[in-house]
């Protein structure tokens, strides 16, 4: 069997992506932030510019995000994160299993902030701004061989995403996510 992991060749991979941020709120507000997990569909498209090294676009649905405060939800926030990888494939076209690494950029493009709360307790709910984001990305996966032209993926990503936050108009700080 022989996989599509040659020079030229180009695959689509699609399943399930599970974004779990890991807060450091630098905010200086005092209200312990934290954005929840959500999972959703993600492709990515994969061109190979050699046997062994990739060229990957990451895309998907919309994530949606609880925003946490202390523990209760105080809003949500909405965000898309291409991402543009190069990868480096250990082995050979032909072996049954691909593992790679990846680094690249990741430009996360933040919408729909919502504050569903009075932080400031001045009798009117606050609204919030996220500023869109560029960061690092880094990747490690495993392309496994089923048949000539099917194969099974797992891969673990890191984005760093470090954002603005304001609310009610005021720059509070940024949190990194």
């Amino acid at each position: 069997l022989a996989m599509a992991h040659e020079a030229g060749d180009m695959f689509i991979r699609g399943g399930l992506v599970n974004v779990m941020p890991s807060v450091n709120d630098n905010t200086g507000a005092g209200l312990d932030l934290d954005v929840d997990n959500n999972l959703q569909v993600g492709v990515t498209a994969t061109y190979m510019y050699t046997d062994n090294i990739g060229i990957e676009l990451l895309a998907a649905t919309p994530f949606t995000h609880d925003i946490t405060a202390g523990g209760t939800k105080v809003g949500e926030t909405s965000h898309l994160p291409p991402s543009l990888m190069a990868q480096y494939y250990f082995g050979t076209a032909s072996s049954d299993a691909r593992p790679y690494l990846g680094v690249g950029l990741n430009y996360t493009v933040f919408f729909d902030e919502k504050l569903s709360t009075d932080l400031d307790q001045n009798g009117q709910t606050d609204t919030l701004s996220l500023d869109d984001s560029f960061g690092l990305a880094l990747q490690a996966g495993v392309d496994y061989n089923i048949s000539e032209n099917l194969f099974v993926n797992a891969s673990i990503w890191y984005m760093d995403i470090n954002t603005d936050v304001t609310v009610n108009g005021a720059a509070t700080g940024d949190l990194d996510i």
